[in-house]
């Protein structure tokens, strides 16, 4: 019954696409090539196997759900659950606190791709392909200065691990076929108010540059900024404005954290310009209640907008989709699902706007019809057209995913 009335109002949503000049079909095509790359620490709140302390480095996760994957089996499976409800085919995002260590500890200046085997050929059996990032946070040696510390052995020790994170992502592009994509994030800043902002940012750009030595051919670096972070408020080493700079000046990816703004900041406003001067962007999307609050996304007028610009940039090809969110008051599982479906849906509504007649309004200064449509266009029935890219991909239609999930939690993940 659900398949005949998603078929029958799919067939009506196509007819009164038609009328406006769009082509369903297209739509959910374009839709089909688009890979989300799911973050594995949303199944285990950021704890990884390198061992079992507490989140330092400006973040945290709040909540305490039960069921949280604990050992890697677990988040295997947890991920696989989560991406059998996500229509397309999707990607994994891996920290380097996540490699397979073998029970044995691992400093993360020793990292290798040997660290890392079981999960490219895990992902290979799951057509599933790998990101990466470096991990900068929870360590030792973390404290409020990494890549920027003064002191020259601590910041040796993590130009040492993100130069073996480049080399690991390295070997991942090469087994998948494809580029991994590698993030560099940092939380380095200052509680309180500095007087060596300039320092501080000369040694984050030499410890970069000194990192970034060696080309490679099968992954793609990307920098990423932060406002700031939890006991860090006053100066973040790595802000946009120098990652900027530093993204321009040597053609690296520039990372946009949605939660990484000031909360009047339209980040979807941010496209048009780095689109004009680096090669690609990385989004990391999530829900910044507050600040970087990394809240599950959902599809709001910040995701949209996000979205409707990528495609009104015709930059589907230039802009990669992380999801950056870790919620662990709700069923994990769960908000994997809502997250990924919700940035799709918001995706799917960018590519069905009629965006040739809104142009044509634009450039004839017909400010009333652009403004007309651009409110009608919301009222449309682009949620047929997803209930048929779910029913076309095997993935439930609506809300039969809660069920499912709700059974995951009851057989699996409530028994941990």
């Amino acid at each position: 019954m659900k398949e005949e009335l998603t078929t029958k109002a799919y067939g009506l949503a196509k007819e009164r696409y038609a009328a406006i000049g769009i082509d369903v079909e297209k739509a959910m095509d374009a839709l089909q090539q688009i890979s989300l790359s799911l973050h594995c620490w949303q199944a285990d709140d950021v704890a990884g196997f390198e061992s079992q302390g507490s989140l330092t480095g400006g973040i945290q996760a709040t909540g305490n759900y039960p069921g949280k994957a604990c050992t890697m089996e677990e988040l295997r499976q947890d991920i696989l659950k989560a991406a059998s409800y996500i229509p397309g085919t999707h990607c994994l995002n891996l920290h380097e606190i996540y490699g397979d260590f073998g029970g044995k500890f691992v400093d993360r200046d020793q990292v290798e791709p040997a660290h890392f085997e079981s999960w490219m050929q895990w992902a290979a059996e799951n057509n599933m392909k790998l990101d990466f990032n470096s991990t900068s946070f929870s360590h030792p040696k973390s404290g409020n200065l990494t890549l920027a510390n003064p002191d020259k052995g601590i910041r040796e020790f993590w130009v040492e691990h993100t130069i073996r994170c480049r080399a690991i992502a390295e070997e991942m592009g090469k087994r998948q076929g494809d580029p991994c994509i590698m993030n560099l994030w940092v939380h380095d800043g200052s509680k309180d108010i500095t007087v060596n902002r300039m320092k501080y940012r000369e040694l984050l750009e030499d410890s970069i540059d000194r990192i970034f030595a060696i080309d490679y051919k099968n992954m793609k670096d990307c920098v990423e900024s932060k406002v700031f972070g939890i006991g860090l408020e006053s100066y973040t080493v790595g802000s946009n404005d120098f990652y900027i700079g530093y993204g321009v000046s040597r053609q690296k990816i520039v990372t946009l954290d949605t939660g990484h703004f000031h909360p009047t900041e339209s980040v979807a406003d941010k496209l048009s310009s780095l689109l004009l001067f680096i090669p690609e962007i990385m989004l990391h999307v999530s829900r910044p209640v507050r600040w970087d609050s990394d809240h599950v996304t959902i599809m709001n007028d910040d995701t949209l907008d996000l979205c409707k610009e990528i495609v009104r940039c015709n930059a589907l090809s230039r802009v990669h989709i992380r999801l950056d969110y870790f919620d662990a008051s709700i069923n994990r599982i769960g908000a994997y699902v809502i997250g990924s479906r919700a940035t799709q849906k918001c995706v799917l509504q960018a590519l069905l706007e009629p965006l040739d007649t809104l142009r044509q309004y634009e450039a004839n200064d017909r400010g009333f019809e652009r403004l007309a449509l651009l409110e009608e266009a919301k009222s449309l029935p682009w949620n047929a057209v997803w209930d048929m890219f779910c029913l076309k991909n095997g993935v439930p239609v609506g809300e039969e995913y809660v069920r499912e999930i709700e059974k995951y939690e009851s057989e699996v993940t409530s028994k941990r």
